[in-house]
């Protein structure tokens, strides 16, 4: 059980800190149901309330700023995802963004930013779907990144680089 001042990740609402554990006093809500209040670091006026033994949103630790650097060193080694079925793709997508799993976010932003610029090449556009996906993969590794590394979310593109760069 996570304890309050914990920072951990919930589902797509990505990095949240816990500023209580117990029962919640609204009317609606359960009694005998003790709940985290979640707070998301980078939206502050939003507040979630998750059942302890919740089984729907996956409720798991922030990654560490060591697996954090471990896994930008890596980056060059992750494959991407090529499915060229439009909904077994999507399906993926979102089945990965569920997991939260930075190193599947890391395939979806790799995958998609191969695609686009395949489809620019071809003079398309990218399609809104990927658009989507990509966003979500960025905005839910991104948080998680820069609050491991210490950093500004804004500055982890930039840090990756970087890192990457560094490696060569």
């Amino acid at each position: 059980m996570f304890q309050v001042n914990d920072v951990v990740v919930y589902g797509n609402h990505g990095v949240c800190k816990i500023t209580d554990v117990g029962a919640l006093s609204m009317s609606l809500a359960d009694k005998d149901t003790i709940y985290y209040t979640l707070c998301p670091v980078y939206q502050r006026e939003t507040l979630f309330y998750a059942p302890v033994d919740n089984q729907k949103v996956l409720i798991r630790p922030l990654i560490t700023k060591e697996e954090a650097e471990r896994l930008i060193e890596n980056i060059p080694n992750i494959d991407s995802i090529w499915i060229t079925n439009e909904k077994e793709r999507e399906s993926l997508y979102k089945s990965i963004i569920k997991t939260c799993d930075c190193k599947e976010l890391i395939k979806i932003i790799k995958t998609l930013y191969q695609r686009k610029e395949s489809r620019i090449q071809d003079g398309k556009k990218i399609t809104s779907i990927d658009e989507r996906y990509f966003r979500m993969a960025e905005g839910q590794l991104y948080e998680e990144l820069a609050y491991a590394l210490g950093i500004e979310k804004e500055a982890v593109v930039s840090y990756i680089a970087e890192s990457v760069q560094k490696k060569k």
